[in-house]
């Protein structure tokens, strides 16, 4: 009976997304991936299969608060426009699903092939919660599933679970991928406040090879969500490792965030290139969570999508009929600046598609946005600037507003969501946020992406990023530059309106 119920739960939610009005909702992302209705977090699983880019996520589908986790999933041909699909892993005997990752499992390493298609392989955390609240450890362990139809319908491993817990209470998120080298399947998994790697010839039978972290990066809260994956260094035959962790707490501007170390890996283990102390931030603002890349993506690509969230409000933010969304997909790539190798992270290329009739933007001139999502691309002289600060504002009629922008005299950049709308949720929401520059060159870049009640910073091409969510009471359709304290030489300055995903 459980399980008709969540199955008709689904097709409900399914059903309702084509019901005009859905995601016309107030502050419902336009060009963001979000779900038709209740819970979601973590990006999950996301694998690339025969033009097909799949998203799975956590999903409670009964309320807009976290409650048993699921997965849900989604499709899409070009990272903009996706297809709803069915719940794809439910809750059963062993736990809840938490996040995890899928592979190709292109040679049948696991002799889980049936028929022409190569199968999926799902790796999970399975979460036993009676097990927690009666207080006993190893309520964590991992499971696998596996799919012959391009992951519409998925089958659950009968000897799971596949990594047994060894008396960790955090014990979670495989991220899975194929390491040529040493033909293994290779898995990174947070365990407490580090992350083990293990190995395997055929995703069942799994051995543990080495760890990393214990003093190394952020450890202000639990770490979470690992990926790891090698990348060229821009202009350049260099390659290094990448491995991104996400913590519970302790982020640049507080709460949730996502750090990354550069360095190598044999096989077998993780080595950091930087101080243990040097903590590298993926994105400086307060919304960009548990991200992962997408698996086996055409042309090497490195694509990268997170939770635009954060725990200290997550559960709590004025959404009614769903609680959030996901960042655009990014483009991860590795860049030599003066304090070492450092990530750039871009907007995927496909986002260019949605783009109206382009505008130009300049200081003095003011501009509307009727939907309240846009792209802006503003490059700045600094050496002929004498501004002290600038940036971009969007407003609406209430006075409230929010700014982005650069203060020339601390070099750092800014999100302003002081007085952006609603705040009383949760006590630290209402701040400005900061990032140090990294770039040394007199030419700056800030490219912005707003979506009714989110923005995405991406300065200096992709060296520093800040995501943060807002709430206004009526959407910011008003927009113009600003400055104090002098001139600002702008070179080159563009607004784009942006169409909707959600719309025919």
């Amino acid at each position: 009976m459980k399980v008709f119920v969540l199955f008709a739960s689904t097709l409900l939610c399914l059903a309702a997304s084509s019901q005009t009005g859905l995601y016309q909702e107030q502050h419902r992302p336009q060009f963001h991936f979000s779900q038709p209705a209740h819970w979601m977090n973590d990006p999950n699983g996301m694998v690339f299969y025969k033009g097909e880019y799949h998203l799975f996520y956590q999903y409670y589908p009964d309320s807009t608060v976290w409650g048993p986790m699921h997965w849900g999933h989604a499709i899409s041909k070009d990272l903009l426009h996706w297809k709803h699909l069915p719940t794809a892993l439910y809750p059963d005997s062993l736990g809840l699903i938490f996040s995890g990752s899928v592979v190709l499992d292109e040679n049948n390493t696991s002799g889980f092939k049936r028929g022409a298609e190569s199968p999926l392989v799902a790796i999970y955390t399975y979460h036993d919660l009676k097990r927690e609240k009666a207080g006993l450890d190893k309520f964590q362990y991992q499971g696998i599933a596996f799919s012959n139809d391009k992951g519409r319908t998925w089958k659950k491993y009968a000897a799971n679970p596949v990594i047994k817990n060894q008396g960790d209470k955090d014990f979670r998120d495989p991220k899975v991928f194929w390491h040529k080298a040493t033909k293994h399947w290779v898995m990174s998994l947070a365990v407490a406040n580090k992350i083990q790697f293990y190995h395997s010839k055929n995703l069942k039978d799994w051995s543990l090879t080495g760890e990393f972290g214990l003093a190394d990066g952020s450890h202000g809260g639990v770490w979470e969500c690992p990926d790891l994956f090698e990348l060229q260094v821009d202009n350049s035959n260099e390659k290094k490792w990448v491995l991104i962790v996400s913590i519970g707490k302790g982020g640049s501007n507080g709460g949730s965030a996502t750090q990354y170390f550069v360095g190598s890996f044999d096989g077998r283990t993780f080595k950091n290139d930087n101080a243990p102390n040097k903590i590298l931030w993926l994105d400086n603002g307060t919304d960009n969570y548990a991200g992962v890349t997408w698996n086996n993506a055409p042309n090497n690509r490195r694509i990268f999508l997170g939770w635009m969230s954060n725990w200290d409000y997550a559960q709590l933010v004025p959404t009614e009929k769903w609680r959030s969304a996901m960042t655009v997909p990014r483009e991860l790539n590795l860049a030599k600046t003066s304090d070492g190798i450092r990530l750039v992270s871009k907007p995927v290329k496909e986002l260019e598609a949605l783009r109206n009739k382009e505008q130009k933007l300049d200081f003095g001139t003011k501009l509307q946005q009727p939907s309240a999502t846009s792209e802006i691309l503003l490059e700045i002289d600094l050496a002929k600037t004498s501004a002290k600060d600038f940036g971009i504002e969007f407003s609406n009629s209430l006075n409230e507003k929010i700014l982005v922008g650069y203060e020339v005299n601390t070099n750092r950049f800014y999100i302003d969501r002081t007085n952006a709308g609603k705040k009383s949720f949760e006590n630290s929401f209402a701040a400005r946020h900061y990032a140090p520059r990294i770039a040394t060159n007199k030419k700056l870049t800030l490219h912005l992406l707003t979506d009714r009640a989110s923005v995405e910073l991406f300065a200096d091409d992709g060296l520093v990023n800040m995501t943060d969510t807002f709430f206004p009471n009526e959407d910011f359709t008003n927009l113009q530059l600003y400055k104090t304290g002098g001139n600002v030489k702008v070179l080159r300055g563009k607004l784009y309106p942006l169409k909707s995903i959600w719309k025919p």
